[in-house]
């Protein structure tokens, strides 16, 4: 079976349908002057391609300024990845492909019942 497109582009049209509509989402946040976000954009597409089951979407911040601006990027390129609608990371910088790798195998094996009972816990704590 053949995938249809390995990187989406994200917009204010489709961001909340994709983060909501999809178990694991993966976002590169990006502009075309950054240098960095070009050296790493052939590493993200590379990945994209070794996992089927993850939506991998880029956001341009200079065309997706409102976007950028909800999630508070302040530097670029940032990725983040959402489980079940959960942030599970949000960090500056591009990645080495066997660190990205490892980042999305690490998200894998989470217990996402357990993730959502210590974030329950956190808030919990955070009103008492």
């Amino acid at each position: 079976m053949e995938k249809i497109m390995a990187v989406i582009e994200l917009t204010k049209e489709n961001l909340e349908e994709t983060i909501t509509g999809n178990a694991f989402v993966l976002i590169d946040f990006w502009a075309p002057w950054c240098g960095p976000c070009k050296s790493f954009g052939p590493t993200f597409e590379a990945v994209s391609e070794k996992y089927e089951n993850i939506v991998f979407a880029k956001v341009n911040t200079e065309d997706e300024q409102e976007i950028a601006a909800h999630f508070q990027i302040r530097s670029i390129p940032t990725l983040m990845m959402f489980r079940d609608q959960i942030i599970l990371l949000n960090e500056a910088g591009a990645l080495p492909e066997s660190a990205l790798v490892d980042v999305i195998e690490r998200a894998s094996e989470l217990d996402m019942d357990d993730v959502r009972k210590q974030i329950a816990e956190e808030e919990t704590g955070n009103q008492g």
